[in-house]
């Protein structure tokens, strides 16, 4: 099977300045797949065989508790490297990876990782980023929960959604993918009722506008006093 070509990744973070042999490289053991909006790359618990790169798209990634209830932990943008166990030293997937919309993905068998690893030494060093930066969200997401109010939760996780994949419209910075208000009940731990009164209240307010799966903050700096619990009622 045919490389795929070094384009692909030759603009993205973490690959942007190596030389074309390396990137070649990289791509050799690789392979692209396509995956239609709400399919799974893998589940939870599965075995971890492989490892991905998100090449154009938005994924879900959601964590069922031993009570059944789903979590969703983030979302991975275009260009990020995601189930990344062989660098965790797990065997399995701690987390399901859901295709928010179609997406097109690389990916890599763990066979792969200790050669890209040696050979490519810039690969290894933006995953191991990516592990830290995802720890790091997960400790300040464990504040939040444990620290904020509900208001402050849901205003923080829709700020953070906005300045990882915001998308500037004459009406705000919009959310650049389909997300539903029972998707940001699962993001911050509450109902889907609180999030459905909240929306509808801060829409009444200005602050946003949201529809059918569409979410756009029309008042950042407003939204922002409600999540650091600022706001003067």
């Amino acid at each position: 099977m045919p490389t795929l070509d070094r384009s692909l990744i030759a603009g993205l973070p973490g690959f942007a300045g190596l030389p074309g042999e390396a990137l070649d490289h990289i791509l050799t053991p690789a392979r692209s797949a396509r995956f239609p909006k709400d399919s799974e790359v893998f589940s939870q618990d599965a075995e971890a065989t492989s490892f991905f790169l998100l090449l154009s798209g938005h994924i879900r990634v959601v964590r069922t508790t031993p009570a059944g209830d789903q979590v969703i932990a983030r979302y991975i943008n275009e260009g990020e490297l995601f189930g990344i166990a062989v660098a965790m030293g797990r065997t399995t997937y701690p987390a399901s990876a859901v295709a928010a919309v179609d997406c097109v993905v690389l990916s890599w068998p763990n066979s792969a990782w200790p050669d890209l690893q040696s050979r490519v030494p810039a690969f290894g060093a933006t995953a191991y980023q990516t592990i830290g930066a995802r720890l790091q969200e997960t400790q300040s997401r464990v504040i939040e929960m444990s620290t904020q109010q509900v208001e402050q939760r849901i205003a923080s996780a829709v700020l953070r959604l906005v300045s990882q994949s915001g998308r500037k419209t004459s009406e705000g910075i919009e959310i650049d993918f389909p997300i539903t208000r029972q998707d940001i009940a699962e993001m911050t731990g509450t109902t889907l009722h609180t999030v459905s009164r909240l929306l509808s209240s801060w829409e009444d307010e200005g602050i946003v506008k949201s529809g059918r799966q569409k979410v756009t903050v029309t008042d950042p700096h407003t939204l922002m006093l409600v999540a650091e619990n600022r706001r003067r009622k």
